[in-house]
């Protein structure tokens, strides 16, 4: 199908891990009409989701959570790759390289402990299950925030592709309420309110569905040059220009839709052997005029 590119890699691991954490709780609610697992502690009413994945459903928590790992990192490798190709918007300094190095790195250790977690289960390696759910939970929060900065620098590079605030803005969310819901599990953890902690673990995990999904606004452009083409970098025109200037950061937005008034102020120069410079019209009309000189005409001389 000629849609169908890298966007599918997040999509099925979304999937994958929503099917799994449904899986759980539809079991532990409606077959076993919400049993207390032995690994539950006292006044614990509400199962973790590693309390029902550690009984007799552990073989789908620990695929579901293999698989989910899997196409999540290709889907960033995916990323990686395309925007060293050019088939996506393309990094355009070393910082932003290594920030998507980073974010990557970082992924991989959230993978080590979403992985390991399903494995060592909470019923028979607490304090090893509980090691790597901080690394599961510290590694893609870091992962998001490496993403969001590496997004930011590209935002003001290419001001005039949307895409890439949009993807900022999902990214930013997830770490601020993610962080947020974090910081809650834990403080409720400490004080042994562990329903309420149990039932924020469920939250966490159902927001890093989504957080999962948003690589699809990543992706996505990738459709277009599937056949080997290049990601189309229109050079900004004056008026852009001239309002990002002027309003700074993503603002400047709406200076795409402004309304254009002659063509001269929106010519773009380009040379054969580099990349499209824009000349701003402040610029030009800064530029010092060429004096003019009048001369008198010359009068007949009188004839005698």
């Amino acid at each position: 199908m000629a849609f169908v590119s890298y966007w599918i890699f997040p999509i099925i691991s979304g999937l994958v891990w929503l099917a799994t954490l449904l899986g759980l709780f539809l079991h532990w609610v409606i077959d076993t009409h919400k049993k207390r697992y032995p690994s539950m502690e006292p006044g614990q009413n509400i199962a973790y989701i590693s309390d029902v994945g550690a009984a007799e459903l552990k073989p789908l928590f620990v695929v579901g959570c293999v698989l989910t790992t899997i196409f999540l990192d290709a889907a960033f490798i995916s990323d990686r790759l395309l925007r060293h190709k050019g088939r996506l918007v393309p990094n355009t300094s070393l910082g932003q390289k290594v920030l998507s190095g980073l974010s990557i790195v970082a992924a991989l250790v959230g993978t080590i402990g979403l992985t390991f977690l399903s494995g060592f289960d909470t019923a028979r390696y607490p304090r090893l299950h509980d090691i790597f759910l901080f690394l599961f939970i510290l590694g893609y929060l870091v992962s998001a925030i490496f993403l969001c900065w590496e997004f930011q620098r590209l935002g003001k590079k290419y001001r005039q592709h949307k895409v890439l605030r949009l993807s900022f803005w999902v990214k930013l969310t997830f770490v601020l309420v993610e962080l947020g819901l974090a910081i809650g599990f834990g403080v409720t953890r400490t004080r042994d309110d562990v329903n309420t902690a149990a039932i924020l673990e469920w939250v966490i995990a159902l927001i890093f569905t989504f957080y999962v999904f948003s690589f699809m606004i990543d992706l996505w452009p990738a459709v277009a040059t599937r056949d080997g083409g290049r990601y189309s970098l229109r050079p900004m025109t004056t008026r852009e220009m001239e309002e990002a200037i002027r309003r700074g950061s993503y603002a400047d937005s709406t200076a795409a839709r402004m309304p254009r008034k002659t063509q001269d102020s929106q010519r773009t120069l380009t040379d054969a052997d580099s990349d499209p410079t824009v000349i701003p019209a402040a610029a030009a009309a800064a530029a010092p005029a060429r004096p003019v000189h009048f001369h008198k005409p010359l009068r007949p001389a009188n004839s005698s």
